[in-house]
């Protein structure tokens, strides 16, 4: 049975794994929602395996990870989330690592990896160039990719947040099915996952995330200017890879070539078939095989 470990970082006691060797080259492994750590189970067995120190942490709101303060807002956007990062790579005394990640993970791993370039040894992105454009969501889009999306759309209105603070374990079940349709996950794997969503704080920062990234609330005072900073989108300098779950059910945009314009050395770009969104869980080899490859790269 794995060890959860809580380091004081920044605006948080974060629970992760740490794993393999002190001396190896450090991976960070950061998941999505709805989503935790035990998406990153065999991927981090293999990379410790060949000799990887890996970090696999819970995100503000996700199991054991805790804020250190009361008064913090319970902030979602995506300008926290890289500091989050980063705040525990200086706790950990990590000066590089290959980041790699999806979904809200990925979106950590592109803010570090455009803010900090220095800190980012190699980008595994799933779901493309992660970056959140606010001004282009207020923009009308097609009725079937709105329809996507719909789960945001529920959590603007408070009846919305008690539905999720009521039903967090059937929304997200829903979603896993939505999002994956073609992985057939196990329930026991689904609750294992699930557990971590009883975090006091995960629906205010879920709620936060959403709202934030419509322009309906604000984001933490702290954050915008690094905010402004990634409203000019920035081009990625790290040695990247991007992968693409062919079946991603909630992605308007399930291959992501078109994004190569954003990052300035992209090694390559790979689509699977069959997988969804959830790719390291559903597709631990080929992620594996990823992070692998940028460990290894000048």
């Amino acid at each position: 049975m794995r060890t959860v470990r809580q380091v004081d970082a920044g605006d948080l006691s974060v629970g992760l794994w740490d794993e393999g060797p002190r001396e190896g080259p450090a991976v960070v492994l950061l998941h999505g929602f709805p989503y935790d750590i035990h998406a990153y189970a065999a991927v981090t067995d293999r990379l410790v395996q060949r000799g990887c120190r890996v970090l696999v942490p819970y995100l503000r709101g996700y199991g054991s990870t805790r804020f250190l303060s009361d008064a913090t807002l319970r902030s979602g956007e995506q300008a926290a989330l890289g500091p989050d990062l980063l705040a525990l790579m200086d706790a950990l005394r990590i000066e590089s690592a290959v980041l790699a990640g999806y979904d809200w993970g990925g979106r950590a791993a592109c803010v570090v990896a455009a803010a900090w370039p220095e800190r980012c040894a190699g980008l595994v992105s799933c779901n493309g160039y992660n970056l959140l454009n606010p001004p282009e969501a207020m923009v009308p889009d097609e009725p079937a990719n709105e329809a996507r999306y719909w789960y945001q759309f529920y959590l603007h209105g408070e009846r919305g947040r008690r539905g999720l603070a009521q039903h967090r374990q059937a929304m997200a079940r829903l979603l896993w099915q939505m999002w994956s349709p073609q992985w057939p996950f196990a329930e026991a794997d689904f609750l294992r996952t699930a557990a971590a969503f009883d975090n006091p704080d995960f629906v205010e920062v879920v709620v936060h995330s959403y709202r934030h990234r419509h322009g309906l609330v604000p984001g933490d005072a702290r954050f915008l200017e690094l905010e402004a900073r990634l409203l000019t989108r920035p081009v990625i300098q790290s040695p990247t890879i991007l992968l693409d779950g062919l079946a991603d059910g909630v992605a308007v945009e399930p291959d992501t070539r078109s994004h190569a314009r954003h990052f300035a050395r992209l090694i390559r770009h790979e689509g699977v078939a069959g997988v969804g969104h959830n790719f390291p869980q559903e597709c631990p080899s080929v992620f594996t095989a990823a992070v692998l490859e940028l460990v290894g790269a000048p």
